[in-house]
């Protein structure tokens, strides 16, 4: 899979794809429509199949004070596309210049003169230009008027529910992860570099690796069953994300306990995937106690893992 960043000096032998267009944050079972659809019109049309995201999020562009949520970081969104089959990403920066881009000019610059696009598939609910002025209508009728096709996809459901970014968020937040792998197509991963802690895990017993969360997680308070992966190897673990009410009531880390570990595993990159939920956070009367409960939350971790 080939990455192209930027529309204005794409080689020509990358023109001419397929394309299906939007942020694809979380890559969810909506987004992957999008792109099964671009797959197929690729493979009708004899095209390349490709992908177009904005980096940054639009919003974060625009409200640069706010913390964003964001799903997935670009080189997630990377690694499932090329999972999914795609030929091409193109990683359109999002910046002054294209926010002031009405949106015929958006269609006739960027998609036109800069990518040749031969066919684009985009969301019912697909804005862009300057303040939102294009919308799918425009893209259709340029389509016609310009020389490329366009789908346009109706909202992707699952009883009455629509597969939506913020759904997601929504879900994680009530820590319902094994709802978010459904609405994902697989489960939702965070990944770090493992930074120092207080230690208390260590003196426990029970020695953790330590990952600062991605900026403004929503996700729920409590124990996980999770898998990370740590160079070529996969562990089963327990993780937790909370305050430490027991302790200090500090700011949330979350602190993940590998089985079968021992290794040194300070300052490394470790990616960590939300497999279910075990219980919410609590305070107890000791650190003894705690222990006690640590030990429940890791048999259980287990054999939800070796269920899954």
């Amino acid at each position: 899979m080939y990455v192209i960043h930027g529309h204005k000096h794409v080689p020509p032998e990358h023109r001419g794809a397929s394309i299906a267009i939007g942020n694809f944050d979380g890559v969810h079972r909506g987004h992957r429509a999008l792109i099964r659809e671009a797959k197929a019109k690729a493979r009708e049309k004899g095209t390349a199949s490709a992908a177009m995201v904005f980096e940054p999020h639009p919003r974060e562009f625009f409200q640069p004070n706010e913390v964003q949520f964001r799903l997935t970081t670009l080189n997630r969104k990377l690694a499932i596309f090329e999972k999914l089959g795609l030929d091409l990403v193109f990683v359109e920066p999002f910046d002054a210049d294209l926010a002031a881009l009405p949106g015929e000019a958006f269609i006739e610059r960027v998609l036109v003169a800069g990518l040749g696009a031969a066919h684009v598939v985009i969301g019912y609910d697909f804005y862009f230009g300057h303040k939102r002025g294009g919308n799918p209508e425009l893209m259709v009728r340029s389509g016609e008027e310009l020389g490329f096709g366009v789908t346009v996809m109706p909202p992707i459901a699952e009883d009455g529910a629509v597969f939506s970014s913020s759904g997601v968020r929504l879900h994680l937040a009530q820590g319902d992860v094994k709802g978010v792998t459904h609405m994902l197509g697989e489960p939702w991963r965070v990944s770090g570099r493992v930074i120092g802690g207080a230690k208390r895990g260590t003196g426990m017993g029970y020695p953790t690796a330590n990952i600062p969360m991605p900026k403004g997680t929503t996700l729920g308070h409590g124990i996980y069953a999770v898998r990370t992966h740590l160079d070529d190897q996969t562990y089963d673990a327990a993780a937790y994300l909370g305050t430490r009410p027991t302790f200090d009531d500090g700011h949330p880390v979350l602190e993940v306990f590998l089985f079968d570990f021992n290794g040194d595993i300070y300052g490394r990159e470790i990616e960590v995937e939300f497999i279910d939920f075990i219980r919410s956070d609590r305070r107890f009367r000791s650190a003894e106690e705690l222990v006690v409960q640590m030990e429940a939350d890791i048999a259980q971790a287990k054999a939800v893992l070796s269920a899954n």
